[in-house]
């Protein structure tokens, strides 16, 4: 792992009938976009397709495309409806087969008695792909060009996560601040956004939630890579959430 200056950018794509559907609840777009942030990927989009294999192709040709990475989670598990390793090669327009080390790894866990035509799907690679190790149940992923190929289920995708990023490029890791306003949203609305307007480099956010006494409140969230921009941009919402705490 490598920092560099310009910005290193991702995107997640999330496949699976099941998401759209409401069936299974994503646990995966939170967990990797704040991984990724505190190593300097910045996660700029996320889509989630369902398990057709055109719509996957063409969400993957997009987002590729388009940023440094894309990390796909779901349908490389065993089943007919579990095509994204089809896809991705289908994308990359090379052929997919059973891999032999993607083979052995299945053997790590499965009697060869077991390893039946259905669990021998999770062996078919893209040719040309490099493998993702698993450590909880051993059927990999895979990465060819810049595209990551991960397993929808949690527990699984963050192991081959820790995989895969101590080999990714990253950019300047962007810091952040919080300063809790003790104010509504609409009386910092204002004052915020001359501030932010004056603090280009640095991203400022509102984020209202409701205070343990019933009152509505105001986090103020400031995001940067630069030190000392990010410590002016605080300095001045300090400043101006004090000048609304005192009486006028």
């Amino acid at each position: 792992m490598s920092g560099t200056a310009a910005p290193v950018t991702a995107a997640v794509l999330v496949i699976g009938d099941e998401i759209l559907s409401g069936r299974t609840k994503d646990r995966n777009i939170g967990y990797i976009a704040e991984y990724l942030t505190a190593i300097g990927v910045d996660v700029r989009e996320v889509r989630v397709v369902p398990d057709i294999e055109e719509e996957i192709v063409a969400a993957i040709n997009a987002l590729r495309e388009r940023y440094t990475y894309l990390f796909t989670t779901g349908g490389i598990g065993p089943t007919h409806d579990d095509i994204t390793a089809d896809s991705v090669a289908k994308a990359f327009g090379v052929s997919i087969d059973i891999d032999p080390r993607a083979r052995a790894m299945l053997l790590e866990y499965i009697k060869p008695e077991d390893l039946n035509e259905a669990r021998l799907r999770m062996a078919r690679i893209p040719a040309g792909a490099e493998l993702v190790p698993n450590p909880v149940s051993k059927a990999p992923g895979f990465w060819i060009g810049n595209v990551i190929v991960m397993a929808g289920v949690p527990t699984i995708m963050q192991a081959m996560l820790d995989q895969v990023a101590p080999k990714l490029r990253t950019g300047v890791r962007m810091l952040s601040e919080t300063v809790r306003a003790d104010a509504r949203e609409g009386d910092v609305g204002g004052p915020l956004g001359a501030i932010a307007k004056a603090n280009p480099e640095v991203s400022i956010g509102s984020y209202p939630f409701m205070a343990d006494d019933g009152r509505p409140n105001t986090n103020l969230v400031l995001r940067g890579r630069d030190p000392d921009k990010l410590a002016a941009a605080v300095a001045q919402v300090r400043e101006m959430v004090e000048g609304l705490r005192k009486p006028a």
